[in-house]
């Protein structure tokens, strides 16, 4: 499956259980100063979570155009972080349904949408989360032994909405990871996280009295007051494309995709000097650096602006490293190419 196909069949799925699909919002937040870009699909739909504003339906799914820099020291080096991303999401922002009914959409779309084989998927939840274990080893076909508590599998922000989640991993194999039988997710390299979802169930309103990452901790923070059950609790999930892409392609890591794999290619066929490494930063830096211009971003000292322009520099610096031969312009063009289908906005700013 192509990437295009991808998002196309994520959307599709949801579209068809009563999802509205919503387009991307732009990268640069809207009404919200305290961030500088869109990381993240649900971001754009906060108002709906904090009850601030009604959703357009109840039920919605979109793919987001993302972009985070936190990990910008990573580009290229490993075989998922990128600058610039495409999170594919379904929502139920005001408590249409809950995990009871978000696990089984996730796995109907994983095994008969994506046609993952059953024995390479392994799930995580929070050690506190029965509830979950109980759906993934009775809705669903993954056997028990195929579920693992994690502490790491809880999401929050030290105040307001918070709550279990639930990972959906992939198998790469004994030969990717440690080797050893027993191997788990986020134990090695063998498994690879490609869904999250998101249960927020719980009002923190003091801090715990230990950490979230333990059943105990979140059972005293109910019983103490810390944590009070939401009268809506929501749904907020998050898969990223191009991490999906290089799963369902069989490649190795998502510069090999059909998603940035032309970007590598057209690098590498104008470089004197080719060099992998610069080669996926140049490519991941020339798509971040296309949609923030198309969204309205300019290159200044401060803020988002200074952000582009150290996109830009750090792209420069690669390609004087590997001498290549064409503008960095010329690959914007290329990346208006790739993406225009999807995101017409880039050829009517081009």
């Amino acid at each position: 499956m192509t990437g295009n196909e991808i998002r196309t069949r994520f959307l599709e799925h949801f579209a068809s259980r009563e999802h509205l699909v919503l387009p991307s919002a732009p990268l640069v937040p809207h009404g919200d100063p305290s961030t500088l870009f869109i990381s993240a699909g649900m971001q754009p739909l906060q108002p709906y979570y904090l009850g601030f504003s009604q959703p357009p339906a109840p039920r919605l799914a979109s793919s987001q155009k993302c972009l985070r820099t936190g990990d910008i020291e990573e580009v290229g080096k490993t075989e998922r972080h990128l600058t610039f991303f495409e999170m594919l999401g379904n929502f139920a922002p005001t408590g249409d349904y809950f995990k009871e009914t978000a696990i089984p959409l996730a796995w109907e779309l994983v095994t008969k949408g994506f046609g993952m084989p059953v024995e390479r998927l392994r799930a995580t939840v929070h050690p506190s989360d029965d509830e979950a274990f109980e759906i993934w080893t009775t809705k669903t076909a993954i056997p028990a032994e195929h579920v693992t508590r994690l502490g790491d599998n809880w999401w929050g922000l030290g105040r307001g909405p918070c709550g279990p989640d639930s990972e959906i991993w992939w198998d790469r194999g004994r030969d990717a990871g440690c080797g050893q039988p027993d191997c788990y997710p986020d134990h090695c390299t063998r498994f690879t996280e490609f869904w999250n979802l998101v249960l927020p169930q719980y009002d923190q309103r003091a801090d715990l009295s230990g950490p979230p990452s333990t059943a105990e901790s979140i059972q005293r923070g109910i019983a103490d007051g810390a944590l009070v059950p939401l009268q809506h609790p929501a749904i907020d999930t998050g898969m990223g494309l191009e991490r999906i892409s290089f799963i369902l392609q069989g490649k190795e890591n998502v510069f090999e995709t059909d998603l940035l794999g032309p970007l590598v290619d057209f690098v590498h066929d104008h470089s004197r000097k080719p060099a992998t490494l610069s080669e996926r930063i140049i490519a991941d830096h020339m798509r971040a650096i296309t949609f923030c211009i198309s969204d309205g971003v300019v290159p200044s000292n401060e803020g988002r602006g200074y952000v582009l322009r150290r996109l830009i520099r750090r792209a420069g610096l690669h390609s004087r490293n590997i001498a290549m031969s064409e503008k960095l312009s010329a690959g914007a063009h290329r990346t208006v190419e790739i993406f225009r289908d999807h995101y017409p906005e880039l050829r009517e700013r081009e």
